[in-house]
């Protein structure tokens, strides 16, 4: 078999890989589908996050596929059973610094546990809708912590793979006032596709009169502030935070969901004067489950957010594809998927 390892900065390479042999707590899963993920990409960039010194990061943990061994002290999980693999939850973090990863013909899932680090897939679901899970579930956590009901005004700063699924679970919930923000003229007309009220460059606007004339403006304390009751930052662009600040109205909150490895600056003296909340979303504490309930009814629009279909031989390149500001989602695909 083949597996997709990171060994120093920039160096990611396709090895050849002897699966561990399963043991009692264990499953083995064929996979089928895996997506590329922004994370994979950074892991690349700084080289990995290997155990030991001159090791390598196994990458690949947004995946599915369909079980083809179980522990004998396994229970509730089946040969032949259609699942997704939650990575948080496995004692090796699948993809994000253990030694198994999900770009490979067959992952050992260590200690699994049916509807925590498996979770079956819903039935007419096909597998590369099936392993966007992980994303959708990222996604779904960032617009939980926003706390916005129908109504509310909200602007998305980027829109990768995690903002545009942002943008349909917003949509989803009856949030239908929400202006999306991306360099890439093909991924705002994706977020105009799922339902976003505008998608503007915000290089080519002036961003705080095209959100004054699209959500108004609020007097907070001695200044004006405007309309946006949530702001959601999947961009990670270090002006961000002092632009949302700047303009926040009285009790905005902004979510930042994008990682950002480089501390930033910004005028805490001005939150002052709106009171606003700042705070954080990771990963998918919850959400893995309610994400699978939703496929079979959004599958059309989950479909949208991938852009590219590559066979594993060509992985590399599909990590090419997926640094590229057209892409959106690009998902690998195995035998039989």
């Amino acid at each position: 078999m083949k597996l997709l390892n990171i060994h120093g900065v920039g160096d990611v390479r396709l090895d050849d890989y002897t699966r561990p042999e399963a043991g009692p707590k264990d499953v083995v899963v064929k996979i089928k589908a895996a997506g590329i993920c922004g994370s994979d990409l950074s892991y690349i960039k700084i080289g990995g996050m290997p155990s030991e010194p001159g090791g390598t990061t196994a990458l690949g943990h947004e995946a599915a596929g369909e079980v083809i061994e179980v522990g004998s002290e396994v229970s509730g999980i089946l040969v032949g059973q259609q699942v997704v693999i939650n990575g948080m939850t496995t004692p090796s973090n699948v993809g994000s610094g253990g030694p198994e990863g999900a770009f490979t013909e067959e992952l050992l899932v260590r200690e699994a546990r049916l509807g925590d680090s498996i979770l079956p897939i819903p039935e007419g679901i096909p597998y590369d809708i099936a392993a966007m899970c992980e994303p959708l579930a990222v996604a779904m956590h960032g617009v939980n912590r926003a706390d916005v009901k129908p109504g509310d005004k909200v602007v998305v700063f980027g829109c990768g793979p995690i903002g545009l699924g942002m943008i349909l679970w917003l949509v989803d919930r009856g949030i239908n006032d929400v202006v999306a923000l991306d360099l890439a003229a093909e991924r705002r007309e994706r977020a105009m596709a799922l339902g976003a009220r505008a998608a503007l460059n915000p290089l080519e606007v002036d961003l705080r009169a095209e959100l004054a004339r699209l959500h108004g403006e609020v007097p907070s304390f001695n200044r004006v502030g405007v309309g946006t009751d949530a702001f959601i930052d999947a961009a990670g662009a270090p002006n961000i935070l002092t632009d949302v600040i700047m303009m926040a109205k009285w009790h905005a909150k902004l979510v930042i969901t994008a990682a950002y490895m480089k501390p930033i600056e910004f005028p805490v003296g001005r939150m002052l004067t709106s009171e606003m909340t700042i705070t954080t979303a990771v990963g998918y504490p919850t959400e893995f489950p309610d994400v699978l309930a939703a496929m079979p009814r959004l599958r059309d629009k989950i479909a949208s957010l991938i852009s590219h279909h590559l066979p594993f031989e060509q992985i590399l390149d599909g990590l090419k594809v997926a640094a590229t500001p057209e892409s959106a989602k690009v998902m690998i695909e195995f035998e039989g998927a």
